[in-house]
Parts: structure tokens; C-alpha cells; sequence
């Protein structure tokens, strides 16, 4: 199965939908509880930073038998160094997203940790792919 899902850029009543979404098929089948919140904090970190920096993209999640696939793509300015990028706290917020509570620079340390394998790309010009995998079950265990 797999769901894909339109970000709009800048439209904060939009952004998190995906996220629900996913959330709530993971439970419908039956997906343990810590994963489920584990993918859907991942998911909503990714939204809110394609909503916010990407100048909005693409959700698509793919289920197989032994792991979640998400990959987040925006059309966005493009990460210059993903390094930095990947440090907690460094953000590149505007001063009007901070005073709505969104850009503290939390969004893909917050996503590599709740990933169990995650992968950025990045072209300054181009835009951002973020590929995230959560295993299940066995597959966690190898």
C-alpha cells in the first residue's frame, strides 16, 4: 500500500494532516503504540519543515511487510549544509514562524531520531528529499 500527500507551502491548517492520517491507518493496523508515535512524530517534523522552509512538496508512504518507507521532497531553496542543519537548534525560521511556536530547529534532529534509517539530499536551487524507514517487527531485530 502507499499514501501520498500534497504540503502546501505556509498553510499551518493544512500542515499535519499527512501525519493524522498516517497515525491513524498505522493503528487501524495495528502497528505498535511507540512505533505509530514514532512515524507520526517523524511525519509531522517533515510537514512542518516542507510547509515552513520547502516551499510546500510531497508526503508518500509506503507500506511493506518488514518496514515504513516516507519520503519527503519540497521545492524549496535547498539545504547548504546539512550538517549544520542536522544540529539542534539551528534554525532558519522567519521571526513571524517563531512567534507561531514553529522553527526552533528541532524538525529533522527530531525526525533522525525517531527514523531508523534516515537519509537528507539536498540542492541549494532545488529543493530537499528526506527518506526516512522504520522497521517492524523482525526486521528491527536483525
Amino acid at each position: 500500500m502507499k499514501l501520498t500527500y500534497s504540503i502546501p507551502s505556509m498553510d499551518f491548517s493544512a500542515a499535519g494532516k499527512a501525519s493524522t492520517d498516517v497515525k491513524k491507518t498505522l493503528a487501524q493496523l495495528g502497528l505498535d503504540r511507540d512505533l505509530v508515535k514514532r512515524i507520526a512524530v517523524a511525519m509531522y517534523e517533515g510537514e512542518m519543515n516542507i510547509a515552513i522552509h520547502g516551499g510546500g512538496g510531497t508526503a508518500e508512504i509506503e507500506f511493506s511487510p518488514d518496514r515504513i518507507d516516507i519520503l519527503l521532497v519540497d521545492r524549496g531553496p535547498g539545504i547548504a549544509d546539512i550538517a549544520l542543519a542536522m544540529t539542534e537548534g539551528f534554525s532558519t525560521a522567519s521571526e513571524e514562524v517563531r512567534s507561531m511556536g514553529f522553527g526552533a530547529g528541532m524538525g529533522l534532529p527530531n525526525m533522525k531520531r525517531n527514523a531508523d534509517e534516515m537519509t537528507v539530499e539536498s540542492r541549494v536551487g532545488e529543493g530537499t528529499s528526506v527518506r526516512m524507514r522504520f522497521l517492524l517487527g523482525a526486521a528491527r531485530c536483525a
